[in-house]
């Protein structure tokens, strides 16, 4: 029930700044459940998994193939409405819910602690057909 109010939080602020709303990503999710009971488990928010991982990584590793991705983390904050409002307060999280370019969102909350992972991501789109060259890859 968290996960989906902080989607439609996510959709709201980005309706209002005229950009397209995310959809919820069963890859994504998986990352940002792993990296938030991996910083529950050990007590340390950061971007950094335990393994040393970045959000990149553990995105890929979920299986998403990603062109562009962006994480935010957070900690202590009870209910979705706090952790939004924090994000938002913040110009680097705020960037990531607002960026149009986002396409889809995977959100994870562990206790104990309510550590929070929202991931962002573009899927790569294939080539075009009979071209043999890749989709562009960024990171945001």
């Amino acid at each position: 029930m968290a996960v989906a109010h902080v989607v439609a939080l996510v959709n709201r602020a980005r309706d209002r700044a005229g950009c397209p709303p995310v959809t919820l990503n069963t890859r994504l999710s998986k990352a940002a459940r792993r990296h938030s009971a991996d910083m529950a488990r050990h007590r340390n928010m950061s971007h950094r998994g335990s393994d040393g991982s970045g959000p990149g990584r553990r995105i890929a590793r979920a299986g998403y193939d990603w062109s562009a991705y962006g994480e935010n983390v957070a900690y202590g904050y009870f209910t979705p409405a706090a952790v939004m409002a924090a994000w938002m307060s913040s110009p680097g999280h705020r960037h990531n819910i607002l960026t149009c370019e986002f396409r889809e969102i995977g959100v994870g909350l562990a206790q104990p602690g309510s550590y929070w992972t929202q991931d962002f991501g573009t899927a790569r789109r294939p080539a075009p057909r009979g071209t043999g060259v890749p989709g562009p890859r960024s990171a945001a």
